[in-house]
């Protein structure tokens, strides 16, 4: 599935949280969705999601609207990966892992065998089998995380939507979070995760997509993150460096302040 977005718009009261936003997204690339704290990044992903509307511009999904589409289409095809989940659902990590496969079912209908596979699947690939049978308000905030990253694979969608899948993981998980978002794009889904963390973003992803009060100040390849965005989305300077052929941005102070200073 390709989604094309243009001319976005949300307004919320007076403040445009997105401000004429165009982007495309396609199969078998990682994309990181970066910018400040307010530019309009979770906006976005829930617009391209079709959880919010937008105040004006269209979004669509191989050509077509949501609509058109529709909604149960949509949620089969769409996974979307909040910032933050429930913790007092009174349900195993199985069985919120299982959620994921709720569009692919008939109402009242058993699992199929599909279904049964594909939880699996998901409960490996995020290392959380072991907590199968932990009720999902039991974990620490990582844990539930890796829980609620396995639910989001296993809808099994051309498109995972990711809102800070890694925010709240330690440094081990959160690598191994961005390898298996990795993968699954080289595996052809498209993977859209926002991300604060510009070392992450620049190493494991194919595509940033830079965004700053509501608007795209940069999009390509993460060499796109120049000192100049950095300096107009953040207001900082980095150090950069390579390791292992791979490259990394650490913001290192604010834009135009002297060392020491």
């Amino acid at each position: 599935m390709r989604i094309e977005a243009r001319g976005l718009v949300v307004r919320f009261g007076q403040r445009a949280a997105l401000a004429g936003v165009d982007c495309a997204l396609a199969p078998g690339a990682f994309v990181g969705l970066v910018g400040p704290n307010g530019a309009g990044k979770t906006t976005l992903l829930k617009v391209l999601a079709g959880l919010l509307r937008a105040d004006a511009g269209e979004t669509r999904y191989d050509g077509v609207s949501a609509a058109e589409l529709g909604r149960a289409a949509l949620a089969r095809r769409v996974a979307y990966l909040a910032q933050s989940g429930l913790s007092h659902w009174p349900l195993s990590v199985a069985h919120v892992v299982a959620l994921g496969r709720l569009p692919h079912q008939r109402p009242f209908s058993p699992p199929s065998a599909a279904d049964r596979a594909a939880v699996e699947a998901a409960l490996a690939a995020a290392e959380v089998a072991e907590l199968r049978d932990r009720p999902i308000g039991t974990l620490s905030g990582g844990e539930r995380a890796r829980a609620l990253l396995a639910r989001a694979l296993a809808v099994g969608g051309d498109i995972l939507l990711a809102d800070e899948p890694v925010a709240t993981l330690d440094p081990l998980h959160q690598l191994r979070a961005m390898a298996l978002l990795r993968a699954e794009a080289r595996k052809g889904a498209g993977v859209v995760a926002v991300l604060h963390d510009l070392t992450l973003a620049t190493r494991f992803c194919d595509r940033l997509i830079v965004l700053a009060e509501g608007r795209v100040v940069a999009d390509g390849p993460p060499a796109a993150l120049t000192d100049a965005v950095l300096a107009e989305a953040y207001g900082v300077e980095a150090l950069r460096g390579e390791r292992d052929g791979e490259p990394f941005v650490v913001p290192w102070r604010e834009a135009g302040r002297r060392e020491g200073a």
